[in-house]
């Protein structure tokens, strides 16, 4: 049965994937999250790309879905499709998703817009990707100020906003809407593994740097014998981070557990004595967050959207990027101090509790609303 009220207004979001694409990532689980909880409250289409055995349209969560071409092509259909989708709706305000390639939906779209930037890959998306379309993402960024500077856009972190205004766009144009967690979600009891146990959970993506953390491991367990590293996460970096455990003789430490379940993270994430991060840049550290909701102190980098996700020495820690050593002292230090980790897990929990998605979902709305 429908949520939505005829009379609401309506919303038309493009995006690279929703939430059930196989590839899809934090944009999608942004999605999701907030505009599911506002289907009551506007009439919410979703144009994104297609993929193997999924209908060309389906509703989820309230939310009307259209899928239209692969991930490859669907930046060339998207300004066609518009089209159709306007004959038959009369979309309120368009909501652009700018999750890796822009739009440049001011060339075609005549409603009121508003974008959504998680954050803007730079230079790092050469780590990821092929020089041809590492250049196209990397030349499509920088045309953001000028096909953007004049429209509202949310940005996810301070960092986003930072990195935005550096760009170009006026600082006035950014709300900083926070991603969020589902507290009810996670394990509120702490029952930690027998052994010191470290949690990396993510996308094993090359521009992730899950090296970072491995190479650090022969250090941590000189100083913490009994170890245990769980690495959860699928992705085209796997074979490489297995082979570079390997060579590096700590293979009989980790575990790379691959895809799992919602249910095992959860209690992987609560029974983990710590948790570490080690990406370069994020828009927001949503497994950071995560960690924190489960009671789990979490290390990450100085990095953009990674270092505004912990208090730093209170729930977690904070390292210089890229520095194996430092990573591996901290990790540690922690992981000798067991009354430590409980208690930093607690503070942790508390923090995490400023970030939920429905106080997210209710400042998006807040914002569409002065908008339309």
């Amino acid at each position: 049965m429908s949520l939505r009220n005829k009379e609401n207004q309506r919303l038309l979001i493009i995006n690279w994937q929703d939430w059930t694409h196989p590839l899809s990532g934090g944009a999608e689980v942004h999605i999701y999250e907030i505009f599911s909880r506002l289907a009551f409250d506007f009439d919410i289409t979703l144009l994104c790309s297609n993929y193997k055995n999924a209908p060309a349209y389906e509703e989820l969560g309230g939310i009307k879905i259209y899928r239209i071409g692969s991930r490859n092509t669907f930046n060339l259909f998207v300004p066609f499709v518009y089209k159709a989708l306007t004959k038959a709706n009369n979309f309120d305000l368009v909501i652009e998703d700018l999750n890796k390639i822009p739009f440049f939906g001011r060339l075609y779209i005549k409603e009121k817009k508003i974008a959504i930037m998680h954050h803007l890959f730079g230079k790092v998306i050469f780590m990821e990707t092929n020089p041809v379309f590492g250049s196209y993402v990397y030349f499509s960024e920088k045309l953001i100020p000028k096909f953007y500077h004049d429209i509202p856009i949310v940005a996810v972190s301070y960092s986003t906003r930072d990195d935005l205004i550096r760009r170009g766009i006026p600082g006035n144009h950014i709300e900083v809407i926070y991603n969020g967690v589902d507290l009810k979600h996670y394990y509120q009891t702490k029952n930690l593994y027998d052994k010191p146990t470290i949690v990396a959970l993510g996308r094993l993506k090359k521009y992730k740097r899950m090296d970072i953390f491995i190479d650090s491991l022969p250090e941590v367990k000189k100083g913490i014998p009994n170890l245990r590293v769980l690495i959860v996460g699928s992705g085209e970096h796997l074979p490489y981070l297995k082979t570079l455990a390997k060579n590096k003789g700590i293979e009989d430490i980790i575990e790379f557990k691959g895809f799992i379940s919602e249910n095992e993270k959860k209690e992987i994430l609560s029974k983990s004595w710590v948790a570490v991060n080690t990406s370069p840049k994020e828009g927001w550290g949503l497994t950071s967050i995560e960690a924190q909701a489960s009671g789990t102190p979490s290390i990450v980098p100085d990095s953009p959207g990674l270092l505004e996700t912990v208090k730093d020495g209170e729930t977690g820690y904070i390292y210089p990027y890229g520095d194996r050593k430092a990573l591996a002292s901290i990790i540690i230090d922690l992981l000798k101090d067991k009354e430590k980790v409980l208690s930093m897990g607690e503070e942790a929990r508390r923090w995490a509790s400023n970030f939920s998605w429905d106080t997210s979902a209710d400042r998006m709305k807040k914002f569409i609303k002065e908008i339309i």
